[in-house]
């Protein structure tokens, strides 16, 4: 009969362990380990190899603890540091994981899946710039590794550094041309530099390397929708929907392209969604007014009260504010208008309103049968291109108009009053809003007309300081709010504006305005080539860049019109 030695004992169990492991048979390859364990705890083989079956079985925090077994025996071993590493990282442990990966990196400074691991521990820790460092290290070490250029690029998107992001991903698709992921990711930092035209480019590439992709037909049809391309981008996010049903984003971007091709009654189902997006969650009804003071759905109001909140910006609920009087003519015994604190006094004039305050003070007053959002209203009142509500119902208060006459009754000619930005806070401000008052500059060679500045806010600065050569009473510094812009307004000849709230007031009171509109990111109310608007019929124009971010033409347009 043969004897075996302890030694061969062990090593005969280590190889059959390292047998099962291979066979894929995991938790016979771990019990064998540990039987070669118990017979000696010096055996590095068989705590790597019990933490790799542990790690497979998805017993992470017993696989880190054999992994630390074999350290503790081979700590000059870099493989084992970065093992650990990976699997403090697979339980979130970053802070221990960034540890074992730098000790890795210390004893083999050329390390390269270390370095990898790093940066994207790094970035699992938000610390994004030193992360970017680790990936342009793995890239030196390894250029053609594809996917330390992709998470470079993500990283410097991430860090709002579209242009590098670009860059980088451009490098990654020359190693691997079709890849969808990429492709994606390319379109969506060209996307946000306002490449639109590119952005679509990219798209398509990335759905002919990957059909049926809902994120990316979103995406298209976003920018598609940008560019004014209605139909091509309703049929994107049309396609987007039927692969992805019910995703709000997608449903709001279909209603805004619907609301901007004319066809209002599609349209207002689906931009009803806009509650529902990640941008825009703050918009909710009050959720201390119960179930008692349900959404309004149509129902009739005839003896009921209706709450009505203010959403997105002043000039919406300036806009849509004209639906109020229809609901009191049908009977609504008490509305309650919820908006800004500088539309207040403005709002308080309106007709068919009974009551306005700002937000905090709605939840005090006396209960409301229904509650619902200002642009909501037109939906239930089925209106259509043909069917909207007249546009001029508001009056500047009399008292206000005396007390800024005095400042504007001494200028010569026609008085013009000018809006050339507007909130900071809108996505596509740059877009919309003019750089500089120089760039009106043609306008004051037209002789007989005198310029105001309506600016209250962004521009004021300008204003107050005018280029050479364009003379400018300025009067935002002492506005209160919109009711004193409309007794201002009210005194005026014209009112010229970017997209801003101050057109839907002067167009609200009845008073000419001209609205300068760009080339991208219109917004659906103005709907797409008219220079005329169905919401103020006979009182603005609208002016339409020609080219993305110059405003020359406009402006030259204008001054011709003005002469």
């Amino acid at each position: 009969m043969s004897t075996f030695s302890g030694a061969e004992s062990s090593q005969n169990a280590l190889e059959e362990a390292m047998r099962l492991g291979a066979q894929g048979r995991i938790e016979q390859a771990a019990a064998a380990y540990e039987r070669v364990l118990a017979q000696d705890l010096g055996c590095v083989e068989a705590h790597m190899g019990l933490s790799l079956m542990l790690t497979t079985l998805g017993r992470l925090p017993e696989a880190i603890r054999a992994c630390q077994g074999a350290l503790a025996l081979r700590p000059e071993l870099p493989e084992l540091h970065h093992n650990l590493g990976a699997l403090f990282n697979c339980l979130s442990a970053h802070a221990q994981a960034e540890a074992a990966l730098r000790q890795a990196i210390a004893l083999r400074p050329l390390y390269v899946e270390a370095h990898y691991a790093l940066g994207m521990t790094l970035v699992a820790m938000e610390r994004l710039q030193e992360a970017e460092v680790a990936f342009q290290l793995v890239i030196v070490l390894r250029p053609e590794m594809v996917e330390a250029h992709r998470q470079l690029a993500s990283v410097l998107a991430r860090r709002d550094l579209p242009r590098q992001a670009e860059i980088v991903y451009r490098q990654a698709l020359a190693l691997q041309p079709d890849h969808a992921e990429s492709l994606k990711r390319l379109g969506a930092v060209l996307h946000r530099q306002c490449r639109l035209g590119e952005a679509v480019d990219a798209y398509r590439q990335a759905l002919a390397a990957q059909p049926a992709m809902a994120d990316v037909l979103h995406n298209l049809g976003t920018a598609l929708g940008q560019l004014g391309r209605l139909p091509e981008a309703e049929a994107a996010l049309r396609e987007s929907l039927a692969l992805r049903p019910g995703y709000a984003e997608t449903q709001f971007g279909l209603g805004m392209i619907l609301l901007g091709a004319g066809r209002l009654a599609e349209g207002w189902p689906f931009y009803e969604l806009r509650h529902r997006t990640k941008k825009r969650l703050r918009h909710s009804l009050h959720p201390g007014l119960g179930p008692q003071c349900p959404p309004w759905q149509g129902e009739p109001l005839a003896g009921k009260s209706l709450l009505v909140w203010h959403e997105q910006g002043l000039g919406d609920v300036i806009q849509f504010g004209r639906f109020l009087p229809v609901l009191k003519a049908q009977g609504a015994a008490r509305i309650t208008l919820a908006c800004f604190p500088e539309l207040r006094a403005l709002c308080a004039g309106m007709p068919g309103i009974d009551v306005v305050d700002v937000n905090d003070a709605v939840g005090l007053m006396p209960g409301h049968d229904y509650q619902t959002f200002v642009m909501t209203v037109p939906r239930w009142l089925d209106t259509s291109l043909q069917t909207i509500a007249p546009a001029v119902y508001l009056h500047a208060d009399a008292r206000r108009i005396q007390s800024w006459r005095e400042r504007l009754a001494p200028l010569p000619g026609k008085k013009i009053g000018l809006a050339w930005r507007g909130s900071v806070t809108n996505l596509n401000d740059e877009g919309r809003s003019l750089s500089t008052l120089a760039i009106l500059e043609p306008l004051w060679r037209v002789p007989g007309l005198s310029f105001v500045s309506l600016q209250k806010g962004p521009g004021e600065d300008q204003a107050r300081n005018p280029p050479p050569g364009q003379p400018l009473l300025h009067l935002g510094s002492d506005i209160a709010d919109f009711a004193d812009t409309a007794a201002i307004i009210e005194q005026l000849d014209l009112v010229i504006s970017v997209d801003t709230a101050v057109a839907h007031l002067a167009g609200s009171m009845g008073k000419p305005c001209w609205v300068m509109l760009p080339a991208l990111n219109v917004d659906w109310r103005w709907l797409r080539e008219r220079e005329d608007s169905p919401w103020y019929p006979g009182t603005l124009r609208l002016f339409r860049q020609t080219e993305p971010g110059t405003w020359d033409a406009v402006v030259a347009a204008m001054a011709q019109a003005l002469g």
